[in-house]
């Protein structure tokens, strides 16, 4: 279902600002377009840019997990900063920018700029009030080339346009080996010591090499071609990675790309991009929803491909403001590279997702090294909560950095992926091993203690900072909720799928304390702690979403779903940051409170995300909503709340289907969605008019059996549905679907 044409950005102003500025990407490479025309600038970014100098603290013998335990237990944080959180301070390892194109086409110019999001294109309008020129651009979505077409401008003016390199230190004495660096705040580029860059500057064919190391070098290069009616300008991103000559491929690839010419390379460009949106969509009577969906599923396409690195924090589109970017650039496994593969399923998007579990599944091997080398694990894999492309240790806050359970959390991503789209294969090759090597590893560190098993440190992310507070009394409700869900979903599976004794498993569950609870029903953070004031991560709740343990529809696990939501709203949203509002529509429609849900959705695109779209964390507009007022650009928020909407509209859990469970009351006069995925790959669409649903289609490719919810609002359509009636009631009813 294409975007319509509300969803597209437009913008009648110069931006000023690179985090506010159009968006192209293509998997790999990407481009933010913004400023007035004096210049006007293309940021440019590639997602496997990295400069991976290791921190030498991470190779010394006392580096390991025990060692940090004893500097716990003795409370020596002065220590614990010194050896342990020295490697996250220093500025490498790190994402690095690419660098940019810059254009100038005079002063004082009235600059309007649009993204057609249906077809990927950018276009940018400069009129001094005499002549007009147009930039039409796009990033090739199948050969990774950028293309620029310049119209409009005189016949005999040359154009007039620079490549930027990244400004590092290219003086021949380096900086100390001690420069530490604000993981938010951060450094400009020139703590870092290359080279300096081989430059060329003039002519038709332009471009810039920067050495990081002996083993990598890359750069931007251009090529445009002139005719009568307009110029076309073509870029690339060329690394080390892409072979060792690097002018000799960059040239292939710019003639290539001439040659063919904008508008035959537009085609099959907007092509693939029909194909992905024909995947799913849906229609909002409500601008800003619809607009941030399909925004959100274009990041997601921007910045996601099979075949390709998956999208870091800030996807392929790092900071442009001449400083590192935030958190490095990392792949941050306590929230932010889960929240942002959390949309792909239901949205159908599902080779973009693979783009991660790929990685995952390849870095098994780094996995079990270190699991091995740092924890000293005699089974099992586990990667660092915070860590590089290629899977090394960053460390960062250690009780998050060297969380026990995170791995886990990542394994429930690959079983997810397993049950949505019904591949048996992905489950028995794919998901099982990799939850079962985790077990090995979680089974390798716990201790058992009157019967029970206990880690032997706990944390909730990310209660507490970095204190010593935060090392909670074994097990935190987000460690204890995480390894419920492994043990109960490994149990699950061993016998269909694997063909092994479940009692393994089953006795390992049944040793695992129950989660903490306290006397009003609410999720604790552990045994003998409360949240007691407002926080931005919602770990305690891990057992509610994402992992999905307490079931809304159980008695007992309703009250606790509720008592724990009230309490979030007694303590307030003053400390929370973007993903914590669509964390709460998250809740709020799991409960089914669709006006709870559709408000924290429009406080987080209202007032966290940028005018392109973008997530920026804290209130930046200071309108009030919380006191975080800083604006750090990371993507997992905005694919978070594309789920959230998704939850909205389609319940899809443990076999059941529910249609529109949570809708706020002006969305029932007329909403839809088409080509939803649902357990077991069961393609879904559904229409509601005037809070009746009017339309449903169900598309399958083979039997099922499933479990409709409120039923006796769905009678009518009983005819829409290919299959058997097994049971009826008057709240649900069991199908038997067939695969035409």
């Amino acid at each position: 279902m294409q975007p319509r044409s509300l969803c597209n950005l437009n913008f009648n102003h110069p931006i000023q600002t690179w985090d506010e500025a159009i968006p192209l990407g293509n998997g790999l490479m990407g481009a933010l377009i913004w400023g007035n025309g004096n210049p006007l600038k293309f940021s440019l970014d590639r997602v496997d840019l990295w400069d991976r100098t290791r921190h030498p603290n991470l190779d010394h013998p006392d580096y390991n997990f025990s060692h940090l335990i004893s500097l716990v237990k003795d409370g020596d944080t002065e220590e614990i900063d010194r050896f342990f959180e020295a490697p996250y301070l220093s500025p490498t390892p790190t994402k690095l920018p690419a660098g940019r194109l810059e254009f100038n086409f005079g002063n004082q110019l009235e600059t309007s700029s649009s993204l057609d999001l249906a077809a990927a294109e950018a276009k940018i309008k400069l009129s001094d009030g005499i002549r007009t020129i147009c930039l039409y651009s796009f990033c090739h979505a199948i050969t990774g080339t950028g293309f620029i077409k310049i119209t409009g401008l005189p016949g005999d003016s040359e154009l007039d346009y620079a490549i930027r390199n990244p400004q590092f230190n290219f003086s021949s004495e380096k900086k100390s080996d001690n420069i530490e660096v604000d993981s938010v705040v951060t450094s400009g580029l020139d703590v870092l010591t290359y080279p300096a860059p081989v430059i060329c500057d003039s002519g038709e064919f332009r471009y810039y090499i920067q050495e990081i190391d002996q083993a990598f070098r890359y750069g931007i290069f251009t090529k445009y071609l002139r005719t009568e009616k307009d110029v076309l300008l073509a870029y690339r991103i060329v690394s080390s990675n892409d072979g060792d000559n690097l002018v000799k491929l960059a040239e292939e690839y710019l003639d290539a790309a001439l040659e063919e010419g904008y508008e035959d390379a537009f085609e099959s460009h907007r092509n693939w991009w029909q194909t992905f949106w024909n995947k799913s969509g849906l229609r909002i009577p409500d601008p800003l929803f619809e607009k941030n969906w399909y925004l959100s599923q274009y990041f997601l396409g921007s910045a996601s491909r099979k075949g390709q690195y998956p999208m870091p924090l800030q996807g392929v589109w790092t900071a442009d403001d001449d400083k590192l970017p935030p958190w490095k650039g990392d792949y941050h496994h306590d929230l932010n590279t889960q929240l942002a593969y959390s949309c792909y399923l239901k949205a159908n998007h599902r080779e973009e997702g693979e783009s991660f579990l790929d990685f995952l599944w390849n870095l098994q091997p780094e996995a079990r090294e270190f699991a091995r080398r740092f924890y000293g694990a005699e089974k099992g894999a586990s990667l660092p909560t915070m860590m590089t492309i290629d899977g090394e240790d960053l460390s960062g806050w250690v009780m998050y950095a060297y969380s026990l359970t995170s791995q886990i959390w990542l394994s429930q991503l690959f079983e997810r992926h397993a049950l949505m789209t019904g591949d048996e294969w992905f489950l028995r090759e794919r998901a099982y091993p990799y939850m079962k090597e985790t077990a090995d590893f979680i089974l390798s560190v716990v201790k058992e203690k009157d019967g029970l098993y206990f880690l032997p440190v706990s944390a909730s992310p990310e209660v507490h900072d970095n204190t010593l507070k935060a090392w909670f009394t074994p097990n935190t409700n987000y460690d204890l909720a995480l390894m419920h869900w492994l043990f109960r979903h490994l149990s699950f599976h061993a016998r269909t799928v694997a063909r092994e004794d479940t009692a393994q498993w089953q006795r390992v569950l049944e040793k695992m304390p129950p989660l903490a609870v306290n006397e009003k029903g609410v999720l604790k953070l552990s045994p003998d702690e409360d949240l007691k004031e407002s926080h931005r991560h919602f770990s305690h709740l891990m057992a509610i979403h994402p992992l999905r343990l307490l079931n809304y529809h159980n008695e007992d696990s309703r009250k606790i779903i509720d008592a724990s939501i009230s309490d979030l709203e007694r303590l307030g949203s003053g400390l929370w940051v973007g993903f914590s509002f669509v964390w709460m529509s998250q809740l709020y429609a799991i409960s089914g409170n669709g006006e709870g849900a559709a408000f924290q959705l429009e406080q987080f695109w209202r007032h966290t995300c940028s005018g392109n779209g973008f997530h920026l964390n804290g209130d930046f507009r200071n309108t009030g909503i919380t006191t975080w007022h800083y604006r750090p650009f990371t993507l997992e928020a905005n694919l978070f709340a594309a789920d959230a909407l998704q939850e909205m509209m389609l319940y899809s859990e443990n076999g059941e289907m529910e249609l529109f469970p949570a809708l706020p009351e002006r969305f029932r006069k007329e909403i839809s969605f088409d080509g939803f995925l649902a357990e077991q790959g069961l393609i879904v669409g559904a229409e509601m008019e005037n809070g009746v649903v009017t339309a449903l289609s169900l598309r399958l490719s083979r039997p099922m059996i499933i479990k409709i919810r409120k039923w006796e609002t769905l009678k009518h359509l009983k005819n829409s549905i290919p299959g058997t009636l097994i049971e009826e009631h008057t709240d649900w009813a069991l199908f038997e679907l067939y695969a035409p």
